[in-house]
């Protein structure tokens, strides 16, 4: 495999180069490099190109491929696959993997695939995706290495030798009693460290088991609090169904953050944002917008009834500085929104290396079109309603508000990318920087738009 250094880099640039010119000499150089490092080369080619170069790999490197792909990205990958070839990708991975390779595939393919597979493999994998995907029997891999109390030390590593290929034999030894249920766990530190004919028994310790409906974060969370390699999984009865690795746990984890604080931003948590369609993103953040637009406009209504400012000048008059004033909240709500979503975007992406220095730029423009679609969106809103509950006394403020709206939430999301990017070049933490710096920016430069564009329509 290369290293992640500039050999990688000057790798990355001839896969491009010999693409379009010699497909097998494309799949060489794909498939000489890690599989996370392929994956990453093959979501910046082409779509055309990017299944052509896939199609010529073989199973194997295809399914190390998938291991490190995301749900949508999966998807992509394995839409092109017929039957044969997804059942050969499908027996290279793990029972957990290739459950989720199974769920994003083609429901008619996935069913023929895994009508031309061992029937045993085939229901372990139909048992797999009975389970719901953020359950523990939803991320559970099948393959483990057991024993029985009667067994020697010796009589486990022999069997640990003999499925090591094909079970997780790094994830240490479950000890089975005859009903198949946990009762004992041997690390693989205790089979290194004691005698071959010292029995199982003296060795082993008390199992940590998790029931198969509980969901994935329990998992996950059991697993880091006790330091664990595994987790062993257990159905109604008490027996063994699969087990949960410590890296399995870590994914999860990773993944349950980035969720809870993608829906905190409003961001989305489906796939990858940054490679997203547009509209897909858009579709994503528009119902915490909507809530803001609602939250803004009910604020200026009660600021107008608390200040009596509605009966403060006679219909059709040019609005007081007192109207326009109750309107700031729902600018620099909206525009604080936004140029936090933009932000979430760029720290996360660094952090994860979603975003590298080279997609900072190009994530920035689809950052901004993101933005000011959502600005013309939230401005049509504003402008209509607030021109409808201004109509008695000054219609020209709802076309500013919406005007303000549309040029706040461009210039947000403008800063939102710019902020993040400074920070990182100038080597500054964009988490730490970003957040406090742009609310008060966004705030300060949305009130000043607002204010200008009130005073140049409806201030007399």
């Amino acid at each position: 495999m290369t290293a992640p250094d500039s050999s990688l880099e000057a790798a990355e640039a001839t896969f491009r180069e010999v693409l379009g010119e010699s497909l097998a000499r494309a799949a060489v150089l794909l498939a000489d490099v890690h599989p996370a490092d392929a994956t990453e080369w093959l979501r910046d080619t082409d779509e055309e190109d990017r299944h052509r170069v896939f199609g010529a790999l073989s199973a194997e490197i295809q399914a190390g491929i998938l291991e490190y792909a995301d749900e949508s990205f999966t998807q992509d990958l394995v839409a092109r696959l017929d039957a044969r070839h997804l059942r050969a990708v499908l027996e290279q991975l793990p029972s957990d993997e290739a459950a989720d390779v199974l769920i994003e595939a083609d429901d008619r393919v996935a069913n023929d695939a895994l009508d031309r597979m061992a029937p045993e493999m085939a229901q372990e994998l139909r048992d797999l995706l009975r389970y719901q995907p953020d359950s523990a029997g939803g991320v559970m891999a099948t393959e483990f290495v057991d024993a029985s109390v009667g067994q020697r030390i010796g009589d486990v590593v022999k069997e640990v030798r003999k499925e090591g290929e094909d079970a997780e034999a790094d994830l240490g030894v479950f000890v089975l009693d005859d009903a198949g249920r946990p009762i004992g766990f041997l690390s693989d530190r205790a089979l290194l460290t004691h005698s071959i004919h010292t029995p199982v028994d003296e060795v082993m310790v008390e199992p940590f088991v998790i029931s198969v409906l509980d969901d994935q974060e329990i998992a996950a969370q059991t697993i880091a609090k006790y330091g664990l390699d595994s987790l062993a999984v257990v159905d109604a009865d008490g027996a063994m169904l699969g087990v949960i690795s410590a890296e399995d746990a870590a994914d999860i984890l990773e993944d349950e953050v980035s969720e809870d604080f993608a829906r905190l931003t409003g961001t989305g948590s489906e796939g990858q944002q940054t490679r997203l369609p547009i509209l897909v993103r858009v579709r994503q953040r528009m119902p915490l917008m909507g809530l803001t637009v609602a939250g803004g406009l009910l604020s200026a209504k009660v600021l107008a009834l608390a200040l009596g400012s509605a009966s403060a000048h006679g219909s059709g008059a040019p609005a007081t500085g007192e109207a326009i004033l109750r309107y700031i909240p729902l600018i620099v709500g909206l525009a604080g929104n936004v140029g936090i979503q933009s932000s979430t975007i760029f720290v996360r992406g660094f952090a994860t290396g979603e975003v590298d220095p080279d997609r900072e730029w190009s994530v920035f423009r689809t950052e901004w079109c993101v933005g000011a679609i959502i600005g013309f969106l939230c401005g049509t809103a504003t402008w209509l309603t607030a021109s409808f509950l201004e109509a008695a006394t000054s219609p020209g403020l709802g076309v500013a508000v919406g005007i303000a709206v549309m040029t706040a939430i461009a210039w947000a999301a403008f800063l939102g990318g710019v902020v993040p990017i400074a920070c990182r070049r100038m080597g500054i933490d964009p988490a730490i920087v970003a957040g406090p710096f742009l609310i008060a920016l966004s705030d300060l430069s949305g009130s000043v738009i607002y204010i200008l564009v009130a005073r140049a329509i409806a201030l007399p």
